[in-house]
């Protein structure tokens, strides 16, 4: 059952009044670990088929892994494309999905380096990468064409325990609360990285489509921390009065606003200098590309299947815009990600629930009726 939840007004942060303590003292100063053969888990053998929470082994750390046990974990669109199959790209099956796995590192591989028992880790969905192809030199690990995901071509973060490429492992500092963290480690990153890819300047416009979703409501806090100001767009007065209250500057209802590109142009005097879409309505990154200011910049992150956008060729070259997609970020911009939320100036709004309640969590993704994050206790 889904535990009730309370906002806390400093932090706007969804959080379960009865979250068990975790003991960061503990895990800090434990020096070995014992490992149980076998781990709670929610798996699915096919895509849309039944997600079955049930008992499976423990995975055995490669030599060039880490073995998280996993604490939290965020659940994620993607998670819901990759059950349903949604995308052209084969997923592991059976497969355990998830890639938001914030916890402490219990285990390590013979070549593992820089890593100790006792430290916090997240597990991101680029769980490991050739690390030595052009895209990977470059910093665009994730585009790398030998690169394994995690909760979709290597087993994920609805587990007990994780493994994962030491390399590509996320650091998270000590004391750290794992449950607010794990939306960072792709939610965080990914809207992060949007922000970088509009090039904006401190002061200009930044429009968030799908503000009050889990990567908006992030993305309104990184842009505001950014020094940009916000206009954010989604559905409903609750998100408006979420993402009001995370920094946006202004909302723009489209349930009650009759046009929305005209009122983006004129609430941000001319259009905002880029969008950043985050939704997963091929009807809003239409609309972006005809609102977006002159010179602008239109940024595609959400991933509705099959979706397309018509962009007029005469009104791009015209009025200069660029249209480009964002994937998520490499490790600097993980460690950059971490680091805002570490120092305060992001916070997670989140819902924790069990993770067996996963399969009720979907349905709710996909009525488009969360707002903010789920995170998952692995615990239950």
């Amino acid at each position: 059952m889904l535990r009730l939840l309370s906002i806390a007004p400093r932090t706007c942060s969804y959080r379960a009044t009865a979250a068990p303590a975790f003991n960061a003292a503990r895990f800090r100063f434990q020096s070995t670990y014992t490992i149980p053969q076998t781990q709670k888990a929610v798996v699915f053998e096919t895509n849309g088929g039944p997600l079955e929470y049930r008992d499976i082994p423990v995975p055995k750390a490669k030599p060039n892994e880490i073995l998280v046990n996993i604490k939290y974990s965020g659940v994620c669109h993607t998670d819901l494309h990759a059950w349903k199959g949604d995308w052209d790209l084969a997923t592991k099956l059976p497969l355990v999905g998830g890639h938001e796995g914030a916890g402490v590192v219990v285990g390590l591989g013979e070549n593992v380096v820089g890593w100790k028992l006792g430290d916090y880790a997240g597990v991101k969905w680029l769980n490991g990468s050739c690390m030595s192809c052009e895209l990977c030199e470059e910093g665009h690990e994730s585009n790398c064409g030998d690169a394994d995901l995690s909760g979709y071509t290597h087993d994920g973060t609805f587990q007990q325990y994780c493994t994962a490429d030491a390399i590509q492992a996320a650091k998270i500092p000590q004391g750290t609360d794992l449950a607010e963290v794990a939306p960072i480690l792709c939610a965080g990153i990914t809207v992060y990285k949007a922000l970088k890819e509009a090039s904006l300047k401190q002061g200009q416009w930044v429009a968030i489509s799908g503000a009050g979703g889990g990567l908006g409501t992030l993305a309104v806090q990184y842009a505001k921390a950014m020094g940009f100001r916000v206009l954010a767009i989604d559905g409903g007065s609750d998100k408006g009065q979420l993402v009001k209250s995370l920094g946006a500057e202004e909302y723009i209802d489209f349930t009650t606003v009759p046009d929305v590109p005209k009122t983006a142009i004129e609430i941000s005097g001319g259009g905002p200098h880029a969008v950043i879409n985050v939704s997963v309505s091929p009807q809003a990154m239409q609309q972006s590309t005809e609102f977006v200011r002159k010179t602008g910049t239109v940024v595609l992150v959400g991933l509705p299947a099959g979706a397309s956008i018509n962009a007029s060729v005469f009104e791009t070259v015209a009025k200069c815009v660029t249209i480009k997609g964002s994937y998520v970020g490499n490790r600097a911009d993980t460690r950059e990600a971490i680091d805002f939320f570490v120092r305060g100036l992001v916070k997670s709004p989140i819902k924790i629930a069990g993770l067996s309640e996963l399969p009720k969590i979907f349905q709710e993704m996909e009525a488009g009726n969360i707002l903010g994050r789920y995170v998952v206790d692995t615990s239950y």
